[in-house]
């Protein structure tokens, strides 16, 4: 199933639009300006910092000390008044509250846009998109040979050495790293059971928390190991804590985000100790672009395997239904990224995303060299995503 991306009459509209309109000025005038937050607001609740008095609209993005290569807009690929045109109405709140958008095209940012709260060194909150990067650590443990290949379908208790297994409920066994990283554990916990279990963490620190869930869940069945978007991912964040030396904080630090240059950056622990492996990261968007670039590369960066490629392979493909009921019908889910397929002229294309709530996105289009990131804190996170497949993949379709 795929998502049309027909103009219809919004090219006109494009092609018409005139660039009097749009923010953004000559590189040699906005280069140097992207909005920065400074110490002040760095200090600050994100929901306290102040909006942008004037959104920030640039096609040729400035080189800054992070590793990412440069171009412009129009010259180094895609159609620059159709992103212009997206750019003016994302402004102009047209489709919510979002905070920036970005574009890279064959290793090069071409299009850096700040709105609202966002700032260009400022990590900005990524919510579920912090389970993409969840796998993504899964797989650099795999890549330096603490988990292989074949332990993604062994029982996934069998990592966790400190479980009392005589006390868990039947078919804890069935559960394996593959269930789990797709959102089928089969775990079944009641929502009262599991708040009251929240109010006395102390039990739940370390491998406390699998224990709890195992003994509470009722069965774990065929049947109960469907698709539900659950906690699995704090499963898998169990597992990497178990085989990788010194601590997953550090093994994801050391290991996969510096490894990147990503260094400015948090990433909170969850009521477990261990580093919360489905919400609670903040990156900056140029940030979010190389953990996109880390996939389009099958997982290499600058001549070293990060990642294997059969992995990320695996982990980025469309593995099961993606059932919840506000995700789109044509999404599916691989090891916590979405995939989905879209059409651009008589063209379909490959789509990788990681996706948190509010409005964080990367999105990968491998078949186009093409990476989106988005932020934002917008409640209808879904309503800006058409305009941006609409607009954008086209502009780059060949």
């Amino acid at each position: 199933m795929t998502i049309n991306l027909k103009f219809k009459s919004l090219i006109a509209a494009i092609i018409l639009s005139s660039f009097s309109s749009f923010a953004a000025v000559s590189a040699q005038e906005n280069n140097d300006n992207a909005p920065e937050a400074t110490a002040a607001d760095a200090a600050i609740s994100f929901w306290d910092l102040p909006y942008l008095e004037k959104a920030f609209i640039d096609t040729t993005p400035a080189a800054r000390e992070d590793g990412i290569v440069v171009g412009e807009l129009g010259v180094d690929g895609g159609e620059k008044a159709a992103i212009a045109q997206l750019a003016q109405e994302v402004a102009d709140k047209k489709y919510g509250l979002y905070d920036s958008l970005l574009i890279t095209h064959k290793g090069k940012l071409l299009f850096e846009s700040y709105y609202l709260r966002g700032r260009v060194n400022l990590p900005h909150f990524q919510a579920s998109a912090t389970k993409s990067y969840t796998s993504l650590a899964l797989g650099r443990a795999i890549q330096l040979g603490y988990l292989a290949m074949t332990d993604l379908n062994k029982p996934l208790i069998s990592f966790l050495k400190d479980l009392d297994t005589t006390r868990l409920v039947d078919g804890a066994e069935k559960i394996t790293l593959h269930k789990a990283s797709t959102m089928r554990s089969g775990i079944r916990i009641s929502d009262d059971k599991r708040s009251e279990l929240n109010e006395n963490p102390g039990p739940l620190k370390g491998q406390g928390l699998v224990q709890a869930w195992l003994e509470h869940s009722a069965p774990i069945t065929a049947e109960s190991q469907s698709y539900l978007y659950s906690w699995d991912q704090d499963l898998v964040m169990q597992v990497i804590e178990a085989v990788v030396p010194g601590t997953a904080q550090n093994f994801i630090k050391n290991e996969l985000l510096n490894k990147i240059g990503i260094t400015n950056y948090s990433w909170r622990d969850g009521v477990s100790g261990l580093p919360s492996a489905g919400a609670g990261t903040s990156m900056t968007s140029r940030d979010m672009l190389k953990l996109g670039h880390l996939v389009i590369n099958k997982g290499k960066w600058n001549g070293e395997q990060l990642i294997p490629i059969e992995y990320l392979a695996k982990a980025t493909s469309g593995i099961t239904k993606a059932a919840a009921e506000w995700q789109p019908e044509t999404y599916r889910y691989g090891y916590f990224w979405y995939q989905t397929n879209i059409t651009a002229g008589d063209k379909s294309y490959d789509v990788k995303l990681a996706w948190g709530g509010g409005g964080q996105r990367i999105i990968v289009v491998k078949d186009l060299d093409l990476t989106i990131v988005i932020t934002g804190h917008d409640r209808d996170d879904e309503t800006i995503m058409p305009q941006i497949l609409n607009t954008i993949v086209p502009a780059f379709a060949e």
